[in-house]
């Protein structure tokens, strides 16, 4: 079984991770080499900071080994397409590549970001799935185009500790920030999915223009109806944010950078003022902050709220470690057979 999506996971099992996590947050400090032997392949195809020191750490502290790969630095260039002779500069198929990663490993992570040039096959996550199809051990999905499963489950963990274990009916602001660079949806995706399945009341704020993808919004409703929770939206920010718990800020690219990139700049670039101050949090009902990281302080959001008493986003950070460990475990303990 692969952990691409927390979509694919049942109920039990999903709060079943959030629970690990908040365990191994609470003995953070011992070394449980509970899977001693264990190899952990990481395949980052894009930057990465708290996804990788995570992720090496959890592995090293279950008693596995990680190995970190970096295609194009130290490694063959990869060709993706399997119908197209190889005379580029790629020297190796991925087919090849993930078939012999996971024969050397017992759990495959790969971090593969959207190409923000072909909706359809980022909405799909295509790419993600051919890693996926062509690997013999779980695979991990440590951000693609549309999910960042990890990032989902040390925010839940967090919100389920922050609310004292009833995070339920509790009101939460996913809302868009401006940034000079169109971003992708991943994290806004798996927020908006994860905020809905703990049962919150979920308002997404986002100029017109800037939706999110209408399948993943449905999804959500659906989550959220079936936890006893609800997701609308709004263009309102400041309106928004009035009576809110948390406000989890987070930029992203309009669906046009697909279509007409340079429109997509110019509306953008139209609402550069969109940014978490501290008159929107002055709004919220003693609200808390939070973001995924990294973050453009005076961008995203003022330092006065980041560094504030109110904001979140170190601990959601920390338990990127948690949340990695729990993964990890559950996919040997539970997932391995696929």
């Amino acid at each position: 079984m692969h952990l691409l999506d927390w979509q694919d996971i049942s109920d039990k099992q999903w709060t079943g991770c959030i629970e690990q996590a908040l365990l191994n947050s609470a003995n953070r400090r011992r070394l449980e080499d509970t899977h001693k032997g264990k190899n952990v392949g990481l395949v980052f195809f894009n930057d990465s900071l708290r996804t990788r020191v995570s992720m090496e750490l959890a592995a090293a502290s279950l008693g596995a080994h990680p190995v970190t790969i970096t295609p194009g630095s130290g490694t063959w260039g990869f060709a993706w397409d399997a119908n197209k002779p190889m005379l580029g500069g790629e020297a190796e198929h991925i087919q090849e590549a993930v078939g012999v990663l996971s024969r050397y490993v017992d759990v495959l992570g790969v971090r593969l970001f959207a190409s923000g040039t072909d909706w359809d096959k980022d909405m799909q996550d295509i790419m993600l799935k051919q890693f996926a199809a062509a690997s013999a051990v779980p695979v991990l999905n440590l951000e693609s185009a549309t999910r960042h499963p990890c990032q989902a489950l040390a925010d839940a963990a967090v919100l389920t500790r922050h609310f004292e274990g009833r995070p339920k009916k509790k009101k939460f602001v996913l809302s868009w920030a401006y940034h000079p660079k169109p971003l992708p949806m991943a994290v806004p995706h798996s927020t908006l999915l994860m905020a809905a399945r703990l049962g919150m009341d979920v308002t997404l704020a986002r100029p017109d223009g800037f939706e999110l993808d209408p399948v993943v919004v449905s999804a959500a409703k659906e989550a959220a109806k079936k936890a006893g929770g609800s997701v609308q939206q709004t263009n309102q920010l400041e309106n928004a944010a009035d009576g809110a718990e948390i406000i989890y800020a987070k930029a992203w690219g309009g669906a046009k950078r697909y279509s007409d990139p340079e429109a997509e700049a110019s509306m953008r670039a139209q609402h550069s003022n969109w940014r978490i101050t501290q008159g929107v949090m002055d709004r919220t009902e003693n609200g808390h902050f939070m973001h995924c990281l990294p973050v453009r302080r005076g961008v995203v959001v003022d330092n006065e709220v980041l560094d504030g008493t109110n904001s979140l986003h170190l601990d959601q950070a920390e338990f990127r470690l948690h949340a990695q460990k729990a993964i990890l475990s559950w996919l040997w303990d539970n997932g391995a057979s696929q």
